[in-house]
C-alpha cells in the first residue's frame, strides 16, 4: 500500500500550461449523438462539413502531379514553392486590380488555421487583444489561447428584412483597448454568409489606419457567392488581398477552394503601405522558416488542383442553391420559423420560436427525429433560437431532415 502512495500520480506536481485549461467535458448534446451511434441508430446529418464526403466527382487529373517525380526532391523554402505562389496569384487575378497580389508578398501555410497561428504570432506579444466578429466559428478561440492571445468580441448584426447581416461599427469601436493590435473578418462569415460590403471596408480601413491596427481576413468561403435575391448580392465578391488601406493578412487555402481539406495547403497574402508590408513579410518569413511545414507533393500539385476547381465548385454550388430552395420551401409552411439572409459559403441559418433552449431543441431533433443540427450557440449567438444547417449534403439527405423536422418545429 506504501509503495502504491508513492506512486500517486496526483502528487507528482505535473503543471500543464493554462492555456489547455479548456472545459473538455462532453456536453448533453454529444452525449445523445454518442449513445444513439452505439445504439446503432442512424441519423441525418446536417451538419455535414467535410465535401469529401458529400458524393462530389472530383477530376481524375487532380491526382497526375502526385505521381510527378519532382514531388521525391527536397528544396526548402520558407514561403513556398514559387511555382505554388504563382498559381494562388493567378488564382485572385479575377478579384483584384492587376498585380496587386504577387507572389512575394505570399507565405504557404499547411492551412489557415496555422495562417492566424502565423499571423498571431506576428502581431501579438502575449496578453495582446485581437477582435473577431460574433457570430462566428468556434476554432478562432482555442487559436488564439495557443498564442496566448485575448479575443474580443464586436458583433454581426441581422436585420430580417432587405439589409441582411451588417457588422455593427459601434460594438467594433467599443471592443478596441490599448492591447488591440487586430481586427479578424470572416469574409464570407461562417456561418452567417455575410460578406463585408464596401462601405464597411472603407470604415475598416479608417479604423485600422487611424489607430494602427491590422487586417486578418479569413477568406476561405470567397468563392461561393449564392446572389441572394433578398439582397441583390454579386455571385462574385471581391477578396481584400490587395487591400492598400491597412496592413491585410488574407487567408485562405484549398481546402473549401478546392473542396481539398486533405490536401494540407492554405497562405498567407500580405497587403497594405509598402514598407509595412514588407516589414511584415520580412518577419513572416522567419516564423514560416522555423516550421518549414507544406509538404512538396501538394505544393507541386497546387497549380492543377487550382486550375480543376471549377469543375468542383460548380458542383457545389448548385447543391447549396437547390438545398436552399428546399429549405424555403420547407419553411413557407412554417411560418413561425424564418430563414436568415445568406449571401455565400455552405451553411444556412433558421431562427426558431425562442420558447425554450436550442440546445434542448437539437437534443429532440437527434432523440425524436433522427436529425442533427447545429444549435446556434456553438457559433456564439448571444441569443437562443437559432439553428445551424449545412447545406452541402446531398439534396435527398437534405430533404429527408427537413421533413422529419417540421412537426417538431411545427409544434414550437
Amino acid at each position: 500500500m506504501d509503495a502504491l502512495l508513492l506512486w500517486d500520480t496526483s502528487g507528482m506536481g505535473i503543471r500543464f500550461a493554462g492555456r489547455t485549461e479548456w472545459v473538455l467535458a462532453s456536453n448533453r448534446l454529444t452525449q445523445v449523438i454518442a449513445a444513439r451511434r452505439a445504439d446503432g441508430l442512424g441519423m441525418v446529418d446536417l451538419t455535414e462539413s467535410n465535401p469529401t464526403r458529400v458524393g462530389l466527382r472530383y477530376p481524375a487529373e487532380l491526382l497526375e502531379p502526385l505521381a510527378s517525380a519532382a514531388v521525391l526532391q527536397y528544396e526548402p523554402n520558407a514561403v513556398g514553392m514559387l511555382s505554388a505562389r504563382q498559381a494562388v496569384a493567378e488564382y485572385y487575378g479575377k478579384r483584384v486590380p492587376a498585380q496587386a497580389v504577387r507572389p512575394e508578398r505570399m507565405v504557404l501555410t499547411t492551412s489557415t488555421s496555422e495562417g492566424y497561428a502565423h499571423a498571431f504570432r506576428l502581431l501579438c506579444d502575449a496578453g495582446d487583444e485581437v477582435l473577431v466578429p460574433e457570430p462566428s466559428y468556434p476554432l478562432l478561440q482555442f487559436l488564439a489561447d495557443l498564442q496566448d492571445v485575448k479575443l474580443r468580441h464586436y458583433a454581426l448584426v441581422c436585420d430580417p428584412g432587405d439589409r441582411g447581416w451588417q457588422i455593427d461599427f459601434t460594438s467594433v469601436r467599443a471592443a478596441i483597448t490599448a492591447k488591440t493590435r487586430a481586427i479578424v473578418l470572416v469574409h464570407p462569415n461562417n456561418p452567417t454568409g455575410s460578406a463585408v460590403s464596401a462601405g464597411e471596408r472603407e470604415e475598416l480601413n479608417q479604423i485600422a489606419a487611424e489607430l494602427g491596427l491590422a487586417l486578418v481576413v479569413d477568406e476561405v468561403f470567397l468563392d461561393y457567392g449564392l446572389a441572394d435575391e433578398r439582397l441583390g448580392a454579386a455571385a462574385c465578391l471581391r477578396s481584400f488581398a490587395g487591400n492598400e488601406g491597412a496592413l491585410t493578412i488574407t487567408l485562405s487555402g484549398l481546402s473549401k477552394i478546392c473542396c481539398l481539406p486533405q490536401m494540407k495547403l492554405g497562405w498567407m497574402v500580405v497587403s497594405g503601405p509598402a514598407e509595412l508590408a514588407a516589414d511584415a513579410m520580412a518577419r513572416l518569413e522567419v516564423i514560416a522558416d522555423t516550421f518549414l511545414s507544406v509538404g512538396t507533393p501538394v505544393q507541386v500539385a497546387a497549380p492543377v488542383m487550382l486550375g480543376q476547381r471549377g469543375a468542383i465548385q460548380r458542383q457545389l454550388l448548385e447543391r447549396v442553391r437547390t438545398n436552399l430552395r428546399e429549405l424555403d420551401d420547407a419553411l413557407a409552411a412554417l411560418p413561425a420559423c424564418l430563414r436568415l439572409a445568406v449571401e455565400a459559403g455552405w451553411y444556412a441559418i433558421v431562427r426558431v420560436p425562442n420558447v425554450g433552449s436550442e440546445e434542448e431543441l437539437a437534443v429532440r431533433m437527434v432523440e425524436e427525429c433522427g436529425v442533427l443540427v447545429h444549435p446556434g450557440h456553438f457559433f456564439d449567438f448571444r441569443q437562443e433560437g437559432y439553428l445551424v444547417l449545412s447545406l452541402i449534403v446531398p439534396e435527398a439527405v437534405f430533404r429527408e431532415g427537413l421533413t422529419r423536422m417540421a412537426p417538431l418545429l411545427a409544434a414550437r
